[in-house]
């Protein structure tokens, strides 16, 4: 890990084992990007990678030299208008209307670790060694704005972390129209573009095209990072798959509007942008005020789409995730929502927990329901005081009563939003994102709080520290279900509108930050409708989120497969639900939805009183399951090995870090009959060692299991025989593979 500045070329260096970013001071003291891709040996002039020629209908930058124009060099800090013409990093409008910039190079310096970003999730080190961050000075000499860009190279990952500060040194105000945290100009555009998209129910599919000339995008103007398209997003070279070849992985740590764009030119020269969405972003910068843009990650692997994964995973399973739950395994919880819904009293509710604490349950969760008038979604959201009629004790006694049963108790919460039906909103109707004299529009019966306003945040804590302070609360899910409209605030000027959807997601950091702070060991878990804050930015808080509303086995296959591209498993939030299914009405097996589960944070959403004797038991040997093997289920190295969105079977395992145990789900949709004979390659598997596969008790050395395959073939191969159990529709099997003493020599 290092990071050099050779004066003379004026070029810069960061590398690890693993990645080089080489950039370099232009001609025009502009910053130019040189490569980024797999480490290389340094050397002291890498100038010979700025190719230039003169272009019929280029604008250059000096009289006197046809060659020089930044149409055609890639660069770090691209502006708009002197002589580029795609869209730019950055967009200041100054005061005599102009957009035309100068960034000139003024300094640079290289301190050790990595610094945190005031009032925004970041990924961050725990000493010195771990890390070197470069900061570059840049500075316009006619407006006196100061850029700043952050640059980390990390020791064990192959990963750059860039993030932008810009500061009005000079006498006059400035709008910023645009502020992108990411820049990365490629030579090419040989590359396959990977998002994941959906919609609520169906969040993170991943959706594949090639990168062609003009713009391609995928962003959101919600006020949340969306169900529709998850801040992320893939590059890999053509015949790069899950195991070989080069990706790029890039990733925004941030939960509000984003925007990331691939522009490729028509000399096949391709631009990669990533920050808050410019369209509706208007921040005024005062002299002397300065702007932050969160933090985005840039991975490169040479080992294809899962190697980018794990990097990925290990960086923000352990360096943005935090505090006393980032590497604990996750309770196995119950939540009462699909067993209740709002239909619910004291004792009901303890006759679940009851139940839960004897099939080896850890901890309840109160779902929606508990606090104001809350009879349905129609009112209560911001009175966050326990509903009398129904929790006659509130919640400091319900949860003295949970956790006599031997359970951890949980909550639900709202906080950002008010219903119109609410002691809050009587007395504040104007704490609602709302444009005066305009029709208010509503989602789920709910209007967003002013979270840009200090005040407005300041209430909710107060109400949801009162209830941590005073009740055995030890797991808060943390819901937001709707997006923002009208997104206008009364506590700010008219030049300052264009400030509120970011100011309103830090209100929400801030809001998380304090909570946090007083209750460390408290468990959060994102939530928005099910998966529409899937972000990185959450995970800094939360370190799991909800991944989707929907529960049912069959569409988590997609769901947590595509979410696994970034995220680690033990941020997944996955949950046993009953049969049929709430959202589909699937009937499935109670093995496969646990199987699918298990790669996850596990739980149950029912009521365990409503299954049969015999589900019981299965419930009971599921969790004793997930108990043994939760450690290499969440923090285990994970392999995607047959994707949903290519066939019938799904396949993943997890292998724990020494290598002595793997766990592999498999999974098919629809039954067959007559079928092929079927195996499956494994991955990350010692190839010394060998394991006995508990499920048919055999052994095999791990080469085998990677090279020949884990044989999957069942009673769909052939005609199934009288007195053997057929297969159905929506069938799944676990193989543990536990390493025995034995080795190859």
């Amino acid at each position: 890990m290092n990071i050099i500045f050779h004066e003379k070329s004026k070029t810069f260096h960061l590398f690890n084992n693993e990645i080089s970013y080489i950039m370099t001071v232009l001609r025009n003291g502009h910053l130019g990007q040189l490569y980024c891709g797999k480490r290389i040996r340094d050397r002291e002039d890498f100038s010979h990678l700025l190719e230039m020629c003169e272009r019929p209908m280029g604008s250059y930058v000096y009289d006197t030299d046809r060659l020089f124009s930044l149409d055609y060099l890639k660069q770090e800090m691209p502006v708009y208008g002197s002589t580029d013409y795609h869209a730019p990093a950055l967009e200041i409008v100054q005061k005599n209307g102009s957009r035309i910039m100068d960034l000139q190079f003024v300094s640079y310096s290289i301190e050790e670790g990595k610094p945190g970003l005031e009032g925004l999730p970041a990924t961050y080190t725990e000493s010195g060694e771990e890390a070197l961050t470069l900061r570059i000075v840049l500075r316009d000499p006619l407006t006196e704005i100061k850029v700043e860009l952050l640059y980390t190279v990390f020791e064990k990952y192959s990963a750059v972390a860039r993030s932008m500060r810009v500061v009005n040194e000079g006498g006059e105000e400035v709008h910023l129209a645009r502020a992108m945290s990411f820049c990365l100009d490629l030579p090419d555009c040989d590359y396959e573009w990977v998002q994941l998209s959906g919609s609520w129910a169906r969040e993170r599919h991943v959706k594949k095209r090639r990168l062609e000339e003009g713009i391609q995008a995928i962003g959101s103007m919600r006020g949340n990072s969306s169900h529709e398209h998850n801040p992320f997003l893939l590059l890999r070279r053509s015949g790069a798959d899950e195991y070989q070849g080069e990706v790029l992985g890039l990733s925004l740590i941030y939960s509000g509007n984003f925007l990331m764009q691939a522009e490729v030119d028509c000399h096949r020269q391709t631009r990669i942008l990533a920050g808050i969405h410019p369209d509706c972003f208007d921040w005024k910068l005062e002299a002397g005020e300065c702007f932050q843009t969160p933090e985005a990650v840039l991975v490169y692997s040479d080992q294809g789409m899962n190697g980018m994964s794990q990097t990925f995973h290990r960086l923000y399973q352990s360096r943005l995730a935090r505090g006393y739950w980032r590497d604990k395994v996750r309770p196995i919880l119950n939540n009462n929502w699909e067993a209740t819904y709002f239909d619910f009293t004291e004792d009901k509710l303890v006759s679940i927990a009851e139940k839960a604490k004897e099939c080896g349950v850890e901890l309840f969760v109160l779902d929606d329901g508990w606090f104001g008038k809350r009879s349905d979604d129609h009112a209560g959201l911001g009175d966050w005081q326990a509903n009398p009629e129904r929790l006659a004790n509130g919640i400091t006694g319900l949860a003295e009563r949970i956790e006599g049963l031997g359970l951890k108790f949980g909550l639900w919460f709202e906080p950002e939003m008010v219903n119109r039906d609410s002691d809050l909103y009587r007395a504040h109707p104007d704490w609602i994102l709302h444009v005066p004299g305009r029709r208010e529009s509503q989602g789920r019966y709910q209007y967003v709080l002013d979270f840009s306003r200090r005040e407005v945040v300041d209430c909710i804590y107060e109400m949801m520290a009162k209830i941590l302070r005073e009740a055995k609360v030890s797991y808060i899910k943390w819901d937001m279900n709707r997006s923002i409209t009208e997104c206008y605030s009364e506590g700010l000027p008219a030049d300052r509108q264009g400030e509120v959807f970011h100011r309103y997601i830090l209100g929400v950091y801030d809001l998380y930050e304090r909570l946090t702070g007083e209750f460390p060991q408290v468990l959060f878990e994102s939530c928005a409708s099910g998966g529409g804050r899937f972000d990185a930015g959450m995970l800094y808080y939360a370190p799991q989120g909800w991944a989707s509303d929907n529960s049912d086995a069959v569409e988590r296959l997609k769901i947590q497969y595509g979410t696994s591209f970034c995220y680690p498993i033990s941020s997944i939030g996955s949950h046993v639900s009953a049969a049929p299914n709430h959202q589909v009405f699937r009937n499935t097996p109670l093995h496969t939805r646990a199987n699918v589960a298990y790669f996850g944070t596990f739980g149950y959403e029912l009521d365990l009183n409503s299954l049969s004797e015999e589900e019981v038991c299965q419930v009971k040997e599921q969790i004793a399951f997930m108990k043994k093997y939760r450690q290499v289920l969440q923090f285990g190295r994970f392999y995607r090995l047959k994707s949903p969105f290519e066939g019938n079977e799904t396949v993943w395992m997890a292998v724990s870090e020494d290598k002595r145990t793997a766990v592999v789900g498999w999974y098919r949709v629809l039954n067959v009959v007559n079928d092929a004979y079927t195996r499956v390659r494994l991955a990350g598997l010692d190839p010394a060692l060998r394991y006995r596969n508990l499920r048919s008790g055999t052994l095999h050395y791990g080469d085998e299991l990677m090279n020949l395959g884990l044989i999957t073939s069942d009673a769909t191969a052939g005609q199934v025989p009288a007195g053997v159990k057929p297969c159905t529709d929506y069938e799944s099997r676990i193989y543990v593979l536990e390493a025995e003493e034995e080795t190859l020599l």
